[in-house]
């Protein structure tokens, strides 16, 4: 996986090394850190695009993101394609969730996917929800799920 910063420098280390590096310098700073994890996809003729983001939040101090864009030609319904954005950001929250509890970053996956049953994206509402919260982790969604649903949203 390539991961960016916003300003579309190349995250050349890991990811759980950046991570880990980026959050002993914030802590080192003074700041005190929450990170947010989401994904949103668009559909674009065959291909699905896929945007992941890393959002770390600096208390009253603002925040920036880390990046992942990636692509697929498979077919995908809405729900399955919620899924998968579940999925990828539940995956990278994984990765990483032994970094942050080590130095006791709170952790948020937020999904891409609305509460109103007037949408479409709804219908993925109750597996989303058992998946986040099944692996453990605080569960967002739309209106406060900002992760997946603003900052994925501008990168994908």
């Amino acid at each position: 996986m390539k991961w960016r910063r916003f300003n579309g420098q190349t995250i050349k280390r890991p990811i759980k090394d950046a991570v880990e590096e980026t959050i002993i310098r914030e802590i080192d700073s003074g700041h005190r850190l929450k990170v947010c994890i989401g994904t949103d996809s668009q559909v674009r003729g065959s291909i699905i695009e896929f945007a992941t983001v890393i959002v770390f939040l600096r208390e009253k101090k603002g925040g920036f993101m880390y990046i992942n864009n990636s692509k697929t030609k498979k077919t995908m319904g809405i729900r399955e394609r919620m899924i998968t954005e579940v999925a990828r950001s539940v995956q990278i929250a994984y990765d990483l969730c032994d970094i942050l509890d080590a130095y006791d970053v709170a952790l948020e996956v937020h999904a891409d996917i609305n509460t109103d049953p007037h949408f479409k994206s709804n219908t993925a509402l109750k597996e989303a929800m058992g998946y986040i919260l099944g692996m453990g982790f605080v569960f967002k969604a739309k209106p406060d799920a900002f992760a997946s649903s603003s900052c994925a949203d501008k990168v994908v």
